[in-house]
């Protein structure tokens, strides 16, 4: 039986580091997407919203209206939104709390400037629903000509995920990483872990499992020491944390 040791709990928390990030922005012209955890909040915003404007409105969808500016006035309309929703006027953005899965759709800003010329941006909202911690399930460890065939599978139901395999000298390549982790090995280049990370792009979960030896098992999931490049990962984020 193996103790698991502060510094293995902190390399392999990092892996879960990306759900702190709730929105993500990719801008695409007069096009935009965000993406928010299901329960959290978000901000939607342009980045050249016109320093002098005459309106400004959001819409849910093509023409249900959300919030109106106009003439010093401010407006929430009777929607799904009122007391979840405020409006910046400085930036322009619409912040919305506690998104729920049907707020998903695309939405409207127009803008009336000074000049007289009106301008629309569209942002499509997707709500994603956090990821499932995955349990990494052992189906093959043979042992055969100094080799071991191993094969682990780590499977989200239901939902569209990304996986990444990590042994203990760093990520496994590209073309390894899906649901299913086959490999051959042999003593020379066995890890003593693997962990699958699964993630959206907003949460990320993972499972590790343990090998006492080569090709065999570990009866814990807890082992005392720490894969290198997982120490120096560690130093380099709480070093940019408390900077």
């Amino acid at each position: 039986m193996y103790s698991r040791s502060l510094e293995c709990c902190l390399a392999l928390g990092l892996l879960q580091l990306p759900h702190l990030f709730l929105a993500i922005g990719i801008q695409g012209g007069s096009e935009y997407s965000e993406f928010v955890i299901s329960g959290g909040n978000v901000s939607l915003q342009i980045s050249d919203l016109p320093k002098n404007y005459k309106s400004l409105t959001w819409f849910y969808t093509t023409d249900q209206k959300i919030v109106e500016w106009e003439s010093g006035e401010l407006k929430y309309f009777d929607t799904k939104f009122k007391g979840r929703t405020r409006l910046d006027l400085q930036t322009g953005a619409l912040h919305i709390q506690n998104v729920q899965k049907e707020d998903k759709s695309t939405y409207r800003l127009k803008v009336d400037a000074d000049t007289s010329s009106e301008k629309n941006w569209v942002i499509t909202l997707m709500v994603l629903d956090p990821v499932p911690k995955p349990v990494i399930t052992i189906r093959k460890t043979e042992e055969m000509n100094n080799s071991c065939y191993l094969i682990l599978s780590c499977v989200i139901q239901d939902q569209d995920v990304t996986y990444t395999w990590y042994e203990e000298s760093g990520p496994f390549p590209k073309e390894l990483q899906n649901s299913k982790l086959e490999i051959t090995l042999v003593p020379q280049n066995y890890s003593r872990f693997y962990t699958c990370q699964v993630s959206n792009p907003v949460s990320s979960q993972n499972d590790t499992v343990y090998f006492a030896s080569f090709c065999h098992p570990a009866l814990s999931s807890g082992i005392a020491w720490t894969a290198p490049w997982l120490v120096i990962m560690v130093a380099t984020v709480l070093g940019l944390l408390w900077t």
